[in-house]
């Protein structure tokens, strides 16, 4: 469908402005354009395009890093796609002359827009970017579900469906990410107890998958496709649309703080509030301190509405927080969605937003998780977080639905995510070698990875072992969507 801001077909641009793109030389592995003479090689005619397709560098520039600024990958060329055919033709085109090919969620808010992965996974490694945020149109919202782009936000989903009382189910903390994006890898959020990974929310994808093919996926329509792209990590697809579950929006949330010094006791009280399900949300935090134990936290809410909040007491029976250590605070269901927002916007001020960021993002087994705490509290200080946290709670395993969307063989599962904000000037060798280290060492627990953070040195033997008895499944899928494996190479999956 062609963008509603396009009223002309657009042109192929390069950083002269009265140069245009005419074809890709795939013997000198560069653009011809209308400002450079024929050289030697095989020339390859660039589609007409309704969007552009732009070597200019400004915007190569932007597209060379994501967020973690660990890497830095210049495409050849970044496409801003004016109907889904400009994609459709640019995937065929970049699978006919070598290229790859990635999907660019441009998150963020202002002038911070770019790929929220964390060490290169949206990268086409010389190839072709595709920039979302011209996908950004909500199609319909009704009372159980939305149709939006990929490129559009869950805070902008979020505030349409609020205008019409409703909400998506399941919401990361920071709500200004492309909804394609997050689906693609999973997306978690304080609700995963009760809805699972934001891909466990969606109903119906359109993707155009690496043989060019435009499809629609669903529970019961190309069933193998619905399921792998979900959580897929952009191997078999490019998912353009989805339509996600709404349900009816609370009007306030009661959120509660618990404070533990003692890891049993924040396990058990974590557990019982997962067996019981008395809260809307559940998260938890590791908060490490100097030269001591680190001190953990339990963060819940129960929504409601009308103007009388619940009785807190009962919701707090059978819990032993530390005495003294339990804050309660009364806020909006939209105040509490954007909580995130005050935190990322200091992160800003203060000049940690554009530091590199070495994430780690792991699903631990639920009997080895004070096994791994233990073990990785020594590398876990208040340096290495910088400015940022380490979050830490548990959740079902059988709430995740999609098979790459890999969790440990156990019934409960906990994340142990590690979103540091190194201070200004950290060298992050340091942290990305640690992240390694307890990315082994996990896995001998039987924890897997959730596929945003930063490991280094991925083998095809670790990828083997993380997708384990999937591994064939996916590498059959991956031939049957995408056999030149042309797209979403950053994951470096099939190097």
């Amino acid at each position: 469908m062609p963008n509603p801001n396009l009223t002309r077909r657009t042109l192929l641009t390069t950083t002269a402005t009265t140069a245009l793109i005419t074809a890709y030389n795939t013997t000198t592995r560069t653009w011809a354009t209308t400002n450079t003479p024929t050289t030697h090689g095989r020339l390859s005619p660039v589609p007409t395009l309704d969007g552009t397709l732009t070597t200019d560098t400004a915007t190569l520039t932007e597209f060379s890093h994501d967020f973690g600024r660990l890497t830095t990958n210049t495409p050849h060329a970044v496409l801003k796609p004016g109907s889904d055919q400009d994609i459709i033709k640019i995937i065929n085109y970049a699978r006919c002359n070598g290229l790859k090919v990635a999907m660019n969620g441009r998150s963020g808010t202002d002038n911070d827009l770019e790929s929220h992965s964390n060490y290169g996974q949206a990268s086409p490694a010389g190839g072709i970017s595709i920039d979302a945020r011209t996908l950004n149109r909500i199609h319909t919202i009704t009372p159980t579900n939305a149709t939006v782009d990929a490129g559009v936000t869950w805070a902008q989903l979020t505030d349409a469906a609020l205008d019409q009382g409703l909400t998506p189910p399941c919401l990361t903390d920071y709500l200004h990410l492309s909804i394609g994006g997050t689906i693609s890898i999973g997306g978690i959020g304080n609700t995963v107890q009760k809805h699972g990974l934001q891909a466990d929310t969606v109903e119906s994808i359109d993707i155009i998958t690496g043989t060019g093919r435009l499809l629609t996926a669903t529970p019961t329509k190309n069933r193998d496709l619905f399921h792998a792209a979900l959580a897929g990590a952009g191997q078999f697809g490019i998912i353009i649309r989805a339509t996600v579950k709404l349900i009816p929006a609370p009007q306030r949330a009661l959120v509660f703080n618990l404070y533990y010094n003692n890891l049993t006791t924040y396990l058990t009280d974590q557990q019982t509030i997962l067996n019981d399900g008395r809260f809307h949300t559940q998260i938890g935090e590791i908060i490490p301190q100097p030269d001591t134990t680190p001190q953990y936290k339990i963060e819940t809410a129960t929504y409601y509405n009308g103007t009388t909040p619940p009785n807190p007491t009962p919701l707090l029976t059978g819990l032993n927080p530390d005495p003294g250590q339990t804050t309660i605070t009364d806020q909006t269901y939209r105040e509490y969605t954007y909580r995130a927002d005050t935190w990322t916007q200091n992160l800003k001020n203060l000049g940690y937003w554009n530091q590199p960021k070495p994430w780690l993002s792991l699903f631990l087994p639920a009997t080895q998780a004070a096994n791994f705490i233990t073990y990785a509290t020594p590398l876990l200080t208040p340096e290495t977080l910088g400015q940022g946290l380490l979050l830490f709670y548990p959740f079902p395993t059988n709430k995740i639905t999609h098979p790459y969307a890999i969790t440990p063989n156990e019934p409960t599962t906990y994340l142990f995510d590690l979103l540091t904000f190194p201070h200004p000037n950290t060298n992050p060798t340091t942290q990305l070698t640690h992240n390694r280290t307890l990315y082994d060492h996990a896995t001998t627990l039987g924890a897997k990875r959730y596929l945003v953070g930063a490991i280094p040195h991925m083998t095809p033997t670790d990828w083997k072992n993380h997708y384990g008895p999937q591994w064939n499944n996916l590498t059959n899928t991956k031939h049957k969507y995408d056999p030149t494996h042309t797209l979403t190479p950053g994951q470096n999956i099939f190097p």
